[in-house]
């Protein structure tokens, strides 16, 4: 073994493979995980792993590193002052993405990038191991690309959202800036990001106006996915499911056809619960969508304006709390659910062939993430068998 790795004496082990262990989570106990040049290779009964380097569980949980398929993680600024309003009564609309726009644009690239690495950073103490990042924040030309360049030194899950909002210059023209997001913003995009995303909601893009950017999207090589059903019902989730996005996020109001359309399809239904408890929105309909047979992922969705958080176990007791889902469901939508809203299958999973990416509790089990809210129970944090958090 070249650069190969023990982690030894894993109280828990979740590999997100029912083939392997027991449950939905493919549970083993009592075990070590042995890792080579970066890639998980096998489990095995504990203490008997050797390998170039020794991690010692002590009898802990680990789990596959988070998978957070949903974040806007450059941008400068910040928009307190609006939350504190919100929470004294004041309704939650969108809007306040100009705010934001506003600070990005101003800042430079270096101060950008040192703001979205330092967000990466505690996302991985908090043990998320991919993150995918959206743009978004710029709404012209030349800010969308730098945020593009800034966003690919961070991770290769690289998002362009010019559809974000119409920006102020482009009051009154919403379909004039469509065309600029379609000719100009989508083909700078190709080569940097992997994706292309719309916000489909009253108040940002009608439906045809977002069928046009991720096609342009499409047409340019990119991955689609889409921002839907947040503020109200619509046709968002239906318009994924018909262009064959890989997930539709947010999914706050569903109607029965929209959850028929998710179980019928391969498109995931990517819950995002830290936006709802800070704009102070219902929850999604988990259990409906979850029962329904369809796919679906945790994300956190951070961003300044409706949920500046990179905590994935908060967001995981919030859907345990708040969303009816189990403690198993939400593990599995935080790991292999984002893997699968990305189209991974690489991580997500601690089986054979899987990268290694992980999370070493402080605590005898994945319950605890959810049982005791609020603590900082990661600890230790590995990308590729190393430490990152």
């Amino acid at each position: 073994m070249a650069d190969s790795l023990a982690v030894q004496h894993i109280g828990c082990l979740v590999t997100n493979d029912p083939a392997s262990g027991e449950g939905p989570l493919g549970v083993r106990h009592d075990v070590d995980l042995v890792v080579d040049d970066g890639r998980v290779v096998a489990v095995q009964p504990a203490g008997t792993a050797l390998a170039d380097r020794a991690l010692d569980a002590g009898g802990g949980c680990v789990l596959p590193g988070f998978v957070d398929s949903h974040t806007h993680l450059v941008f400068a600024g910040d928009r307190a002052e609006e939350f504190t309003a919100r929470m004294a009564g004041r309704a939650y609309d969108g809007g306040g993405i100009r705010v934001t726009t506003a600070a990005t644009r101003a800042a430079d690239d270096e101060t950008l990038y040192r703001l979205g690495t330092a967000r990466l950073a505690e996302a991985h103490h908090g043990g998320t191991t991919t993150v995918e990042i959206k743009t978004g924040y710029g709404l012209d030309v030349a800010t969308e690309s730098r945020l593009l360049g800034i966003a690919a030194r961070l991770t290769d899950e690289v998002t362009t959202l010019g559809a974000h909002l119409v920006p102020a210059e482009y009051a009154g023209r919403a379909d004039d800036y469509v065309a600029l997001v379609c000719a100009e913003m989508i083909p700078r995009a190709a080569g940097l990001a992997r994706w292309v995303d719309a916000f489909c909601e009253a108040g940002a893009f009608s439906a045809e106006q977002c069928r046009a950017v991720l096609l342009a999207g499409r047409a340019h090589g990119l991955g689609l996915r889409l921002h839907g059903n947040q503020l109200g019902l619509g046709p968002g989730v239906r318009l994924a499911v018909e262009l064959g996005c890989a997930s539709v996020d947010h999914c706050t109001h569903l109607a029965d056809a929209d959850i028929d359309a998710l179980a019928g399809s391969d498109t995931v239904a990517t819950f995002l619960p830290a936006t709802d408890f800070s704009t102070r929105q219902p929850y999604p309909p988990a259990r409906r969508v979850i029962d329904a047979g369809a796919t679906v992922a945790l994300a956190s969705n951070c961003n300044p304006g409706s949920s500046y958080t990179t905590s994935m176990a908060f967001c995981i007791a919030l859907a345990v709390r708040e969303m009816g889902m189990t403690a198993e469901e939400a593990i599995a939508a935080s790991t292999a659910g984002g893997a699968m809203a990305l189209r991974r299958t690489d991580i997500g999973r601690l089986a054979p062939g899987c990268r290694a990416d992980l999370q070493l509790l402080d605590a005898p089990s994945y319950h605890h993430l959810a049982y005791r809210p609020g603590i900082a129970l990661v600890r230790a944090t590995l990308v590729g068998g190393r430490l990152v958090g």
